[in-house]
Protein backbone atom coordinates (compact mmCIF):
# COMPACT_ATOMS: atom_id res chain seq x y z
CA UNK A 1 0.00 0.00 0.00
CA UNK A 2 1.29 3.43 -0.89
CA UNK A 3 1.31 5.69 2.13
CA UNK A 4 0.30 9.33 2.01
CA UNK A 5 -0.39 9.82 5.71
CA UNK A 6 1.93 11.70 8.05
CA UNK A 7 3.75 9.65 10.67
CA UNK A 8 1.91 11.15 13.62
CA UNK A 9 -1.47 10.24 12.13
CA UNK A 10 -0.37 6.65 11.46
CA UNK A 11 0.94 6.40 15.03
CA UNK A 12 -2.41 7.62 16.35
CA UNK A 13 -4.37 5.09 14.27
CA UNK A 14 -1.95 2.34 15.27
CA UNK A 15 -2.35 3.14 18.97
CA UNK A 16 -6.14 3.02 18.69
CA UNK A 17 -6.48 -0.24 16.78
CA UNK A 18 -3.30 -2.33 16.39
CA UNK A 19 -2.16 -4.80 19.06
CA UNK A 20 1.53 -5.64 18.44
CA UNK A 21 3.29 -8.97 19.14
CA UNK A 22 5.80 -9.17 22.03
CA UNK A 23 5.05 -5.57 23.02
CA UNK A 24 4.15 -3.57 26.10
CA UNK A 25 1.29 -1.90 24.27
CA UNK A 26 0.83 0.91 26.77
CA UNK A 27 4.47 1.90 26.59
CA UNK A 28 4.44 1.71 22.79
CA UNK A 29 1.37 3.92 22.54
CA UNK A 30 3.07 6.54 24.73
CA UNK A 31 6.26 6.49 22.66
CA UNK A 32 4.71 6.11 19.22
CA UNK A 33 5.30 3.32 16.74
CA UNK A 34 8.28 3.37 14.38
CA UNK A 35 6.61 3.35 10.94
CA UNK A 36 8.56 1.52 8.22
CA UNK A 37 7.25 2.44 4.79
CA UNK A 38 9.57 0.87 2.22
CA UNK A 39 12.76 -1.13 1.79
CA UNK A 40 15.44 -1.86 -0.80
CA UNK A 41 18.43 -4.18 -0.69
CA UNK A 42 19.66 -4.36 2.92
CA UNK A 43 18.00 -1.08 3.93
CA UNK A 44 14.63 -0.14 5.37
CA UNK A 45 13.21 3.40 5.28
CA UNK A 46 10.94 4.89 7.90
CA UNK A 47 7.95 7.05 7.09
CA UNK A 48 10.04 10.20 7.36
CA UNK A 49 12.67 8.97 4.91
CA UNK A 50 15.45 7.87 7.28
CA UNK A 51 17.56 5.03 5.82
CA UNK A 52 18.38 2.23 8.26
CA UNK A 53 20.66 -0.76 7.60
CA UNK A 54 18.61 -3.83 8.52
CA UNK A 55 21.04 -5.80 10.63
CA UNK A 56 18.30 -8.30 11.54
CA UNK A 57 17.02 -9.31 8.07
CA UNK A 58 13.54 -8.25 9.13
CA UNK A 59 12.98 -10.92 11.76
CA UNK A 60 15.87 -13.23 10.81
CA UNK A 61 14.12 -14.01 7.51
CA UNK A 62 14.78 -11.58 4.61
CA UNK A 63 17.84 -13.50 3.47
CA UNK A 64 17.93 -12.11 -0.09
CA UNK A 65 17.17 -8.55 0.91
CA UNK A 66 14.31 -6.33 -0.17
CA UNK A 67 12.97 -5.57 -3.63
CA UNK A 68 13.71 -8.91 -5.32
CA UNK A 69 11.71 -8.75 -8.54
CA UNK A 70 12.21 -12.46 -9.25
CA UNK A 71 10.41 -13.49 -6.05
CA UNK A 72 7.72 -10.84 -6.48
CA UNK A 73 7.09 -11.93 -10.06
CA UNK A 74 6.90 -15.62 -9.06
CA UNK A 75 4.23 -14.75 -6.50
CA UNK A 76 2.31 -12.62 -8.99
CA UNK A 77 2.30 -15.33 -11.67
CA UNK A 78 1.10 -17.92 -9.18
CA UNK A 79 -1.70 -15.69 -7.89
CA UNK A 80 -2.92 -15.26 -11.45
CA UNK A 81 -2.80 -19.01 -12.16
CA UNK A 82 -3.98 -20.55 -8.87
CA UNK A 83 -4.20 -18.15 -5.92
CA UNK A 84 -5.24 -20.87 -3.50
CA UNK A 85 -6.16 -24.47 -3.21
CA UNK A 86 -5.75 -26.73 -0.20
CA UNK A 87 -3.64 -29.87 0.11
CA UNK A 88 -6.32 -31.75 2.06
CA UNK A 89 -8.64 -34.37 0.57
CA UNK A 90 -6.10 -36.12 -1.64
CA UNK A 91 -5.21 -32.93 -3.55
CA UNK A 92 -1.98 -31.15 -4.34
CA UNK A 93 -0.76 -28.49 -6.78
CA UNK A 94 2.54 -28.02 -8.62
CA UNK A 95 4.13 -25.41 -6.30
CA UNK A 96 3.76 -27.57 -3.16
CA UNK A 97 4.85 -30.75 -4.90
CA UNK A 98 7.90 -29.23 -6.57
CA UNK A 99 8.99 -27.26 -3.50
CA UNK A 100 8.79 -30.40 -1.35
CA UNK A 101 11.03 -32.17 -3.86
CA UNK A 102 13.52 -29.29 -3.92
CA UNK A 103 13.74 -29.03 -0.13
CA UNK A 104 14.22 -32.78 0.15
CA UNK A 105 17.11 -32.54 -2.32
CA UNK A 106 18.79 -29.80 -0.27
CA UNK A 107 18.24 -31.39 3.15
CA UNK A 108 20.76 -33.78 4.73
CA UNK A 109 20.76 -37.31 3.31
CA UNK A 110 17.78 -39.35 4.38
CA UNK A 111 15.45 -36.44 5.14
CA UNK A 112 13.16 -36.61 2.17
CA UNK A 113 9.54 -35.85 3.17
CA UNK A 114 8.08 -32.37 3.81
CA UNK A 115 4.98 -31.30 5.74
CA UNK A 116 4.10 -27.64 5.07
CA UNK A 117 2.93 -25.06 7.58
CA UNK A 118 2.77 -21.27 7.53
CA UNK A 119 5.34 -20.56 10.25
CA UNK A 120 8.00 -21.98 12.52
CA UNK A 121 5.57 -21.97 15.43
CA UNK A 122 3.17 -24.17 13.48
CA UNK A 123 6.04 -26.38 12.40
CA UNK A 124 7.10 -27.02 15.99
CA UNK A 125 3.49 -27.66 17.01
CA UNK A 126 3.43 -30.24 14.22
CA UNK A 127 6.60 -31.85 15.58
CA UNK A 128 5.03 -32.38 18.99
CA UNK A 129 2.05 -34.18 17.50
CA UNK A 130 4.08 -36.04 14.90
CA UNK A 131 6.68 -37.54 17.24
CA UNK A 132 4.03 -38.65 19.71
CA UNK A 133 1.98 -40.18 16.91
CA UNK A 134 5.10 -41.90 15.56
CA UNK A 135 5.85 -43.62 18.86
CA UNK A 136 2.22 -44.64 19.29
CA UNK A 137 2.36 -46.23 15.82
CA UNK A 138 5.56 -47.98 16.91
CA UNK A 139 3.62 -49.51 19.81
CA UNK A 140 5.25 -47.27 22.42
CA UNK A 141 2.66 -44.63 23.32
CA UNK A 142 4.34 -43.95 26.67
CA UNK A 143 7.21 -42.31 24.76
CA UNK A 144 5.59 -38.89 24.80
CA UNK A 145 7.98 -36.60 26.71
CA UNK A 146 9.97 -34.04 24.72
CA UNK A 147 13.19 -32.63 26.13
CA UNK A 148 14.09 -29.05 25.22
CA UNK A 149 16.45 -26.38 26.56
CA UNK A 150 16.30 -23.44 28.92
CA UNK A 151 16.12 -20.12 27.05
CA UNK A 152 15.32 -21.81 23.74
CA UNK A 153 12.71 -20.36 21.40
CA UNK A 154 10.43 -22.61 19.36
CA UNK A 155 7.53 -20.25 18.65
CA UNK A 156 4.70 -18.57 20.51
CA UNK A 157 1.78 -20.95 19.97
CA UNK A 158 0.77 -23.07 22.96
CA UNK A 159 2.95 -26.04 22.00
CA UNK A 160 5.77 -23.91 20.55
CA UNK A 161 5.97 -21.68 23.61
CA UNK A 162 5.83 -24.72 25.88
CA UNK A 163 8.74 -26.33 24.02
CA UNK A 164 10.65 -23.07 24.29
CA UNK A 165 12.40 -22.19 27.50
CA UNK A 166 11.40 -18.54 27.94
CA UNK A 167 10.31 -17.93 31.52
CA UNK A 168 8.42 -14.74 30.65
CA UNK A 169 6.28 -16.62 28.13
CA UNK A 170 5.61 -19.44 30.57
CA UNK A 171 4.34 -16.90 33.11
CA UNK A 172 1.36 -16.10 30.88
CA UNK A 173 -1.47 -18.33 29.71
CA UNK A 174 -0.93 -21.39 31.88
CA UNK A 175 2.26 -22.58 30.18
CA UNK A 176 4.09 -24.85 29.70
CA UNK A 177 1.76 -27.73 28.93
CA UNK A 178 2.66 -31.13 30.44
CA UNK A 179 5.04 -33.60 28.87
CA UNK A 180 8.04 -31.30 28.36
CA UNK A 181 11.30 -31.44 30.32
CA UNK A 182 14.25 -29.09 30.07
CA UNK A 183 18.04 -29.11 30.25
CA UNK A 184 20.53 -26.24 30.41
CA UNK A 185 21.61 -24.14 27.43
CA UNK A 186 25.21 -24.33 26.08
CA UNK A 187 25.93 -20.67 26.89
CA UNK A 188 29.61 -20.70 27.83
CA UNK A 189 30.10 -16.95 28.41
CA UNK A 190 27.03 -16.61 30.61
CA UNK A 191 27.24 -19.88 32.53
CA UNK A 192 30.48 -21.78 31.98
CA UNK A 193 33.52 -19.53 32.19
CA UNK A 194 34.96 -21.65 35.03
CA UNK A 195 35.49 -24.44 32.45
CA UNK A 196 37.07 -24.62 29.02
CA UNK A 197 34.49 -24.23 26.23
CA UNK A 198 34.98 -27.86 25.15
CA UNK A 199 34.54 -29.21 28.68
CA UNK A 200 31.49 -27.03 29.21
CA UNK A 201 29.95 -28.16 25.90
CA UNK A 202 30.33 -31.82 26.83
CA UNK A 203 28.97 -31.19 30.33
CA UNK A 204 25.86 -29.46 28.99
CA UNK A 205 25.35 -32.23 26.45
CA UNK A 206 25.57 -34.86 29.19
CA UNK A 207 22.61 -33.17 30.86
CA UNK A 208 20.56 -34.78 28.10
CA UNK A 209 21.79 -38.24 29.05
CA UNK A 210 21.07 -37.47 32.70
CA UNK A 211 17.54 -36.33 31.84
CA UNK A 212 16.87 -39.47 29.79
CA UNK A 213 18.06 -41.56 32.72
CA UNK A 214 15.90 -39.64 35.18
CA UNK A 215 12.73 -39.66 33.04
CA UNK A 216 13.25 -43.11 31.54
CA UNK A 217 14.15 -43.92 27.95
CA UNK A 218 10.80 -45.65 27.61
CA UNK A 219 9.08 -42.28 28.15
CA UNK A 220 11.25 -39.87 26.13
CA UNK A 221 10.11 -39.24 22.56
CA UNK A 222 12.55 -36.62 21.28
CA UNK A 223 15.08 -33.91 22.00
CA UNK A 224 14.50 -30.60 20.20
CA UNK A 225 17.00 -27.75 19.89
CA UNK A 226 18.13 -24.93 17.63
CA UNK A 227 21.63 -25.45 16.17
CA UNK A 228 22.30 -21.90 17.43
CA UNK A 229 19.78 -20.39 19.82
CA UNK A 230 18.57 -17.25 18.07
CA UNK A 231 15.94 -15.38 20.08
CA UNK A 232 17.69 -16.56 23.25
CA UNK A 233 20.55 -14.19 22.42
CA UNK A 234 22.58 -16.04 19.77
CA UNK A 235 23.90 -18.79 22.01
CA UNK A 236 26.62 -20.46 19.92
CA UNK A 237 27.48 -23.87 21.42
CA UNK A 238 31.07 -25.01 21.89
CA UNK A 239 32.31 -27.32 19.14
CA UNK A 240 32.12 -30.29 21.51
CA UNK A 241 28.39 -29.89 22.13
CA UNK A 242 26.54 -31.15 19.07
CA UNK A 243 28.62 -34.31 18.41
CA UNK A 244 27.95 -35.37 22.01
CA UNK A 245 24.21 -34.60 21.72
CA UNK A 246 23.96 -36.62 18.50
CA UNK A 247 25.82 -39.54 20.09
CA UNK A 248 23.49 -39.55 23.10
CA UNK A 249 20.38 -39.61 20.90
CA UNK A 250 21.92 -42.41 18.82
CA UNK A 251 22.69 -44.51 21.92
CA UNK A 252 19.14 -44.16 23.13
CA UNK A 253 15.88 -44.60 21.30
CA UNK A 254 15.34 -40.84 21.07
CA UNK A 255 14.42 -38.78 17.99
CA UNK A 256 16.69 -35.78 17.36
CA UNK A 257 14.76 -32.71 16.18
CA UNK A 258 16.65 -29.68 14.84
CA UNK A 259 14.76 -26.40 14.83
CA UNK A 260 16.25 -24.80 11.70
CA UNK A 261 13.81 -21.88 11.54
CA UNK A 262 16.65 -19.36 11.93
CA UNK A 263 19.72 -21.33 10.85
CA UNK A 264 18.18 -22.97 7.79
CA UNK A 265 18.75 -21.82 4.19
CA UNK A 266 22.20 -20.36 4.48
CA UNK A 267 22.49 -18.41 7.72
CA UNK A 268 25.60 -20.35 8.81
CA UNK A 269 27.14 -20.59 5.34
CA UNK A 270 25.61 -24.02 4.72
CA UNK A 271 22.12 -24.96 3.65
CA UNK A 272 21.25 -25.96 7.21
CA UNK A 273 22.76 -25.59 10.65
CA UNK A 274 22.94 -29.37 10.80
CA UNK A 275 25.33 -29.29 7.86
CA UNK A 276 27.54 -26.82 9.69
CA UNK A 277 27.70 -29.05 12.79
CA UNK A 278 27.87 -32.29 10.75
CA UNK A 279 24.89 -33.95 12.43
CA UNK A 280 21.92 -35.73 10.91
CA UNK A 281 18.64 -35.23 12.78
CA UNK A 282 15.52 -37.35 12.37
CA UNK A 283 13.30 -34.30 11.91
CA UNK A 284 13.96 -30.65 11.03
CA UNK A 285 11.66 -27.64 11.18
CA UNK A 286 12.07 -24.64 8.88
CA UNK A 287 10.46 -21.29 8.00
CA UNK A 288 11.71 -17.69 7.61
CA UNK A 289 14.50 -17.83 4.99
CA UNK A 290 12.74 -20.38 2.79
CA UNK A 291 10.80 -17.52 1.13
CA UNK A 292 13.16 -14.70 2.16
CA UNK A 293 10.18 -13.42 4.14
CA UNK A 294 8.19 -12.49 1.04
CA UNK A 295 5.38 -14.92 1.96
CA UNK A 296 4.60 -16.87 5.16
CA UNK A 297 5.80 -20.48 4.87
CA UNK A 298 7.21 -23.10 7.20
CA UNK A 299 7.38 -26.83 7.46
CA UNK A 300 8.77 -30.05 8.84
CA UNK A 301 11.36 -32.17 7.01
CA UNK A 302 11.05 -35.80 8.06
CA UNK A 303 13.53 -38.65 7.71
CA UNK A 304 12.83 -41.61 5.48
CA UNK A 305 12.56 -43.92 8.50
CA UNK A 306 10.07 -41.81 10.45
CA UNK A 307 8.01 -40.86 7.39
CA UNK A 308 8.02 -44.45 6.15
CA UNK A 309 6.62 -45.70 9.44
CA UNK A 310 3.88 -43.08 9.43
CA UNK A 311 3.02 -43.78 5.79
CA UNK A 312 3.02 -47.57 6.05
CA UNK A 313 1.48 -48.00 9.49
CA UNK A 314 0.14 -44.68 10.76
CA UNK A 315 -3.14 -44.34 8.91
CA UNK A 316 -4.58 -40.83 8.73
CA UNK A 317 -2.61 -38.12 10.53
CA UNK A 318 -5.35 -35.87 11.91
CA UNK A 319 -3.40 -32.66 11.64
CA UNK A 320 -2.93 -29.83 9.16
CA UNK A 321 -3.58 -26.19 8.33
CA UNK A 322 -5.72 -24.40 5.77
CA UNK A 323 -2.59 -22.82 4.34
CA UNK A 324 -0.35 -25.91 4.40
CA UNK A 325 1.52 -25.56 1.12
CA UNK A 326 -0.15 -22.30 0.01
CA UNK A 327 0.50 -22.00 -3.75
CA UNK A 328 1.84 -18.45 -3.72
CA UNK A 329 4.02 -19.11 -0.66
CA UNK A 330 5.46 -22.21 -2.33
CA UNK A 331 6.11 -20.22 -5.51
CA UNK A 332 8.01 -17.70 -3.40
CA UNK A 333 9.96 -20.61 -1.90
CA UNK A 334 10.88 -21.97 -5.32
CA UNK A 335 12.10 -18.54 -6.46
CA UNK A 336 14.09 -18.01 -3.26
CA UNK A 337 15.83 -21.37 -3.37
CA UNK A 338 16.58 -20.91 -7.06
CA UNK A 339 18.23 -17.57 -6.33
CA UNK A 340 20.24 -19.00 -3.42
CA UNK A 341 21.54 -21.78 -5.67
CA UNK A 342 22.00 -20.00 -8.99
CA UNK A 343 23.62 -16.89 -7.50
CA UNK A 344 25.87 -18.97 -5.19
CA UNK A 345 24.72 -16.88 -2.24
CA UNK A 346 25.50 -19.47 0.41
CA UNK A 347 28.97 -20.17 -0.95
CA UNK A 348 29.69 -16.43 -0.90
CA UNK A 349 28.52 -16.24 2.71
CA UNK A 350 30.77 -19.14 3.71
CA UNK A 351 33.87 -18.07 1.81
CA UNK A 352 33.73 -14.27 1.79
CA UNK A 353 31.16 -12.25 3.71
CA UNK A 354 30.83 -14.33 6.89
CA UNK A 355 34.61 -14.42 7.54
CA UNK A 356 34.87 -10.70 6.85
CA UNK A 357 31.93 -9.77 9.08
CA UNK A 358 33.28 -12.04 11.81
CA UNK A 359 36.62 -10.21 11.70
CA UNK A 360 34.94 -6.80 11.94
CA UNK A 361 32.44 -7.98 14.58
CA UNK A 362 34.94 -9.71 16.88
CA UNK A 363 37.05 -6.54 16.83
CA UNK A 364 34.20 -4.90 18.76
CA UNK A 365 35.19 -7.12 21.68
CA UNK A 366 37.80 -4.53 22.65
CA UNK A 367 35.10 -2.00 23.54
CA UNK A 368 34.73 -1.26 27.28
CA UNK A 369 31.04 -2.26 27.21
CA UNK A 370 31.59 -5.63 25.48
CA UNK A 371 32.33 -8.74 27.52
CA UNK A 372 32.21 -11.09 24.55
CA UNK A 373 31.75 -10.71 20.80
CA UNK A 374 30.74 -13.92 19.02
CA UNK A 375 29.66 -14.87 15.52
CA UNK A 376 29.13 -17.93 13.35
CA UNK A 377 28.13 -17.50 9.72
CA UNK A 378 26.02 -14.35 9.53
CA UNK A 379 24.61 -14.44 13.05
CA UNK A 380 26.31 -12.79 15.99
CA UNK A 381 25.96 -11.14 19.38
CA UNK A 382 27.70 -8.72 21.71
CA UNK A 383 27.44 -9.28 25.47
CA UNK A 384 27.19 -5.89 27.17
CA UNK A 385 28.74 -5.87 30.66
CA UNK A 386 29.37 -3.42 33.51
CA UNK A 387 33.01 -4.46 33.65
CA UNK A 388 35.23 -6.76 31.62
CA UNK A 389 37.79 -7.81 34.26
CA UNK A 390 36.28 -9.26 36.33
CA UNK A 391 33.12 -9.83 34.28
CA UNK A 392 30.19 -8.13 35.97
CA UNK A 393 26.72 -8.01 34.42
CA UNK A 394 24.22 -5.16 34.62
CA UNK A 395 21.77 -5.44 37.49
CA UNK A 396 18.55 -4.43 35.68
CA UNK A 397 18.17 -6.94 32.81
CA UNK A 398 17.18 -5.33 29.55
CA UNK A 399 17.63 -1.68 30.50
CA UNK A 400 21.01 -1.12 28.87
CA UNK A 401 20.19 -3.41 25.96
CA UNK A 402 17.06 -1.40 25.20
CA UNK A 403 19.02 1.85 25.41
CA UNK A 404 21.63 0.45 23.02
CA UNK A 405 18.97 -0.77 20.58
CA UNK A 406 17.26 2.61 20.43
CA UNK A 407 20.57 4.44 19.98
CA UNK A 408 21.49 2.00 17.21
CA UNK A 409 18.28 2.53 15.24
CA UNK A 410 18.55 6.30 15.66
CA UNK A 411 22.06 5.97 14.21
CA UNK A 412 20.88 4.03 11.17
CA UNK A 413 21.37 0.37 12.16
CA UNK A 414 18.90 -2.24 13.34
CA UNK A 415 20.36 -4.37 16.11
CA UNK A 416 18.09 -6.48 18.30
CA UNK A 417 18.38 -6.39 22.09
CA UNK A 418 17.93 -9.65 24.02
CA UNK A 419 18.40 -8.48 27.61
CA UNK A 420 21.98 -7.12 27.44
CA UNK A 421 22.92 -8.99 24.26
CA UNK A 422 23.00 -7.03 21.02
CA UNK A 423 22.14 -9.38 18.18
CA UNK A 424 22.58 -9.18 14.41
CA UNK A 425 21.68 -11.45 11.50
CA UNK A 426 21.97 -9.35 8.33
CA UNK A 427 20.70 -10.40 4.89
CA UNK A 428 22.86 -13.04 3.23
CA UNK A 429 23.41 -10.69 0.29
CA UNK A 430 25.17 -8.03 2.36
CA UNK A 431 28.33 -6.71 0.68
CA UNK A 432 31.75 -5.95 2.16
CA UNK A 433 31.05 -2.21 1.95
CA UNK A 434 27.76 -2.69 3.79
CA UNK A 435 29.56 -4.84 6.39
CA UNK A 436 31.96 -1.97 6.96
CA UNK A 437 28.98 0.35 7.43
CA UNK A 438 27.37 -2.10 9.86
CA UNK A 439 30.51 -2.51 11.95
CA UNK A 440 31.24 1.24 12.01
CA UNK A 441 27.67 2.03 13.09
CA UNK A 442 27.79 -0.71 15.73
CA UNK A 443 30.95 0.80 17.25
CA UNK A 444 29.46 4.28 17.19
CA UNK A 445 26.38 2.86 18.91
CA UNK A 446 28.52 1.31 21.63
CA UNK A 447 30.32 4.62 22.18
CA UNK A 448 27.06 6.54 22.53
CA UNK A 449 25.61 3.84 24.78
CA UNK A 450 28.66 3.99 27.05
CA UNK A 451 28.19 7.76 27.37
CA UNK A 452 24.52 7.23 28.25
CA UNK A 453 25.11 4.55 30.89
CA UNK A 454 27.86 6.68 32.46
CA UNK A 455 25.48 9.62 32.69
CA UNK A 456 22.98 7.40 34.48
CA UNK A 457 25.62 5.95 36.79
CA UNK A 458 25.18 2.37 35.53
CA UNK A 459 28.94 1.78 35.11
Amino acid sequence: MANHLPTVELQSIDARHHLHPFTDQGELNRRGTRVISRAEGVYIFDNDGARILDGMSGLWNVCLGYGRRDIIEAIRRQLECLPFYNTFFQCTHPPATLLAERIARLAPDGLDHVFFTSSGSEANDTVMRMVRHYWAVMGKPAKSVLIARVNAYHGSTVAGASLGGMAAMHAQGGLPIPGIERIGQPHWFGEGRDMTPDAFGRARARELADAIGRIGEDRVAAFIAEPIQGAGGVVIPPESYWPEIAAICARHEILLVADEVICGFGRLGRWFGCDHYAIRPDIMTFAKGVTSGYMPLGGVIVSKDVAGTLIDRGGEFFHGYTYSGHPAACAAGMATLAALEEEHVIERVREETAPYLRERWLALGDHPLVGEARMTGLIGALELVRSKEPVRFFEAPGKVGTMCRDISVAGGLVMRAVAERMVIAPPLVITRAEIDELADKARATLDRTLEAVRREGLV
